[in-house]
């Protein structure tokens, strides 16, 4: 059967899938670390790339090729590289585009430590970078610079849920030869395609919706064609920062929910974000489903759907936003995101607390703001758990 022609949520059930010589019913784990050679003339051609087999897990494993496989699929790309988080994801990109004297051009508001390793250990090596507002594209041309490798997109950006308009990025980076990768966390390939809107590689922190429970730590690459995708593989295999085959087992049973995972914490999102814009103590709310979002053309255009992720600012600043934060009790006070349970999060004074105040501020990341994923709760128990919170602000 060609899955490449099956409708998305086929694909989430059978992309990927080999049947073993037993006849699983689902992608077998291979815990192995090696693999044996039938001779020595099959180990010579395995490692001379003559023969399609397996060597070493570091180098390619069946559990690992079946996920890599299916994510490929999802994203419409060339093929997939499962990594063992989403941050083995980020610096084999770096790896692969950036080196000394090379410019890093990237979202300002990118989930933290994207940004961190660039300022505290690339840039020891000579690494020149610059974060800047993606979501207007002028910026994009006005900050290219005749040294940049590598133009770094997260849209929707973590946590001030703005959206860069794909198409338009890529089109200006690639007329300077500038390659373009898309963090695509917080949408999923369910909502968002950004090989098909022109970027090169996709990435994800697999950790979050594709996942999907909360139980595995692991990140993805999907790469647009084929030199691109050796490139990418090539440094993943000597940073050593592949996945392992049991983590790759539990994200393929988490991604065949992803759909309805995705559709049931979207329309609790809309309520949510409906219920907030209208409260009293709700400075202003950021959801691109709300008809008040300054993207929400962009977003109608770019996704299929308006996702899970909001962020809102309370009233207050920081010692308000820290007070909802003691006061919630059904929603999970944490980091990450995209699980079936709802959590909450104050960046000022946790993921980005690392962040200078001044860098901080002009990546939009402000004293009240609050980070929301919305998991798969009744909608009804989630804005009670709101609405009292906030009488205690």
């Amino acid at each position: 059967m060609d899955t490449k022609k099956l409708k998305f949520n086929s694909k989430l059930i059978h992309s990927g899938d080999f049947k073993d010589e037993f006849g699983s019913a689902v992608t077998p784990i291979y815990q192995s670390s090696t693999f044996s050679f039938r001779d020595a003339q099959q180990g010579a051609d395995l490692f001379a790339g003559k023969e399609k087999g397996y060597i070493y897990t570091r180098i390619g494993n069946p559990t690992i090729d079946a996920l890599e496989n299916k994510l490929a699929e999802l994203e419409n790309g060339y093929r997939g590289i499962a990594l063992s988080s989403g941050m083995a994801a980020v610096n084999t990109v770096y790896m692969t585009f950036l080196e000394k004297g090379g410019h890093l051009l990237s979202t300002a508001a990118v989930y933290g430590p994207s940004r961190g390793v660039i300022e505290s250990h690339y840039a020891k090596f000579g690494v020149e970078f610059s974060f800047i507002d993606t979501s207007d594209t002028s910026q994009i041309e006005k900050a290219i610079r005749s040294n940049t490798k590598l133009l770094f997109i997260e849209t929707p950006s973590n946590p001030t849920i703005q959206i860069t308009d794909i198409r338009k990025a890529s089109e200006i980076a690639h007329k300077c030869g500038i390659p373009v990768v898309v963090d695509n966390t917080f949408s999923s390939p369910y909502l968002q395609k950004p090989l098909d809107l022109g970027a090169d590689v996709s990435l994800h922190s697999l950790t979050k919706f594709i996942n999907g429970h909360a139980d595995i730590v692991g990140g993805a690459l999907i790469a647009k064609d084929e030199n691109l995708y050796n490139r990418l593989r090539k440094t993943m295999v000597y940073l050593g920062c592949n996945m392992d085959p049991h983590q790759a087992y539990m994200v393929i049973r988490g991604v065949k929910t992803l759909s309805l995972r995705i559709d049931r914490a979207q329309e609790s999102s809309m309520k949510i974000a409906t219920y907030l814009e209208k409260h009293p103590k709700i400075a202003w709310i950021r959801y691109p489903g709300l008809a008040s979002y300054p993207q929400h053309e962009l977003a109608l255009q770019q996704m299929s759907g308006f996702g899970a992720m909001m962020s809102f600012g309370v009233k207050g600043g920081f010692e308000a936003g820290k007070n909802l934060m003691d006061n919630v009790k059904l929603a999970t006070l944490a980091v990450s995101l995209g699980g079936v349970e709802t959590l909450i999060q104050h960046p000022a004074s946790m993921t980005h607390a690392s962040l200078p105040v001044e860098a901080r501020l002009l990546s939009g990341i402000t004293d009240e703001l609050v980070r929301y994923s919305v998991g798969i709760e009744d909608v009804e128990d989630l804005i009670a758990d709101l609405e009292q919170a906030l009488d205690c602000v």
